[in-house]
């Protein structure tokens, strides 16, 4: 099974996947863009973007979570299939379903720990609980005037200031906005996983993983050598 899915067959499917194709196309893009910046102005006129490293930074965290939730959905993510191709196909079937099972137990963990270090930082309450939920937490500590180092406001501050500042004047972007990525990473990952885990159950893939996706690359690199 290789890297690459099959296209949707619905209108709408293709639509998310244009748009998530392009979203991680920008983010990279971007950072491109700014790092190229920042090394013309420090080489070529001994200035610099005090926000470019700082922006990059963040750029790149939500390029890896939302490449996280991406990889699911096109069967991108490496991993090891030595015994699963030793079993026959009901065993092979039960196996993925049972780690596709614990991909599920995982992200949920993933998603509660992502919401309880957001959530204060947006003027949220975290989850009490040590593993599931079970409700919110009333004295969580309001964290939304914690701001990034460098990275302006490009947008709507009076908002901003009035909605999670208490009407305080904000000197840079609040962190709860970069921030917000990772509870968004973390549930659209648990979203893919469990409509991975479906479709394998439902006999539409057959893994999780991508399977022999560096032989075949290997094998089609010396077949280009061999005809060259």
């Amino acid at each position: 099974m290789s890297g690459t899915h099959d296209a949707p067959s619905s209108k709408l499917g293709q639509m998310i996947s244009h748009i998530e194709e392009t979203i991680i196309a920008t983010l990279l893009g971007l950072m491109v863009l700014v790092t190229f910046a920042n090394v013309v102005l420090r080489y070529g006129f001994g200035l610099s973007l005090l926000w470019g490293l700082e922006v990059t930074l963040i750029l790149f965290a939500w390029l890896v979570l939302f490449g996280i939730s991406y990889g699911f959905k096109i069967t991108a993510h490496l991993g090891v299939d030595a015994i699963l191709n030793m079993a026959g196909t009901r065993l092979r079937k039960a196996m993925v379903i049972f780690s596709a099972l614990m991909c599920i137990a995982y992200g949920g963990l993933m998603m509660k720990g992502a919401w309880d270090y957001w959530a204060p930082f947006g003027g949220f309450q975290q989850t009490t609980g040590r593993i599931i939920p079970t409700g919110f937490d009333e004295n969580t500590r309001d964290q939304g005037w914690y701001e990034t180092d460098f990275v302006p406001i490009p947008f709507a501050q009076t908002y901003l200031e009035d909605t999670f500042n208490m009407g305080e004047e904000y000197e840079n972007l609040p962190r709860f906005i970069p921030y917000f990525m990772l509870p968004f990473g973390m549930a659209l990952m648990l979203l893919r996983i469990v409509q991975a885990t479906v479709a394998v159950a439902r006999g539409q893939r057959s893994s999780m993983i991508v399977s022999h996706e560096a032989e075949e690359a290997v094998q089609e690199v010396a077949h280009m050598n061999k005809d060259a």
